[in-house]
């Protein structure tokens, strides 16, 4: 079963508009910021990006870039945590249907 990703437009340095699923959206209380973790449509290397961005600016964002290195430390840390979960519902799914 496919999944249905929320999707996003990402403005590129050459102008280009590309669409990207969203995985995931979270907050940070450490760093006072939320943050998107998304892949681009139909890319096949299966690569993540994510972002900050402030959740009150509704469909007109603006995404910003992670900054440090602990950012991108608990990014890896809470997508790592969220695609196991989601490997695990999954699983579980499968087990029901059969």
């Amino acid at each position: 079963m496919e999944n249905e990703f929320e999707t996003l437009i990402v403005t590129d340095e050459q102008g280009n508009e590309i669409e990207c699923n969203i995985i995931m959206t979270f907050e940070s209380e450490e760093f006072g910021k939320s943050y998107v973790v998304y892949q681009i449509k139909d890319d096949e290397t299966g690569e993540y990006f994510a972002a900050s961005y402030n959740p009150e600016d509704d469909d007109e964002g603006n995404l910003g870039q992670v900054d440090s290195e602990e950012e991108w430390d608990l990014i890896e840390e809470v997508l790592e945590s969220f695609l196991e979960d989601e490997e695990e519902k999954d699983e579980e799914e499968k087990e029901e249907e059969e």
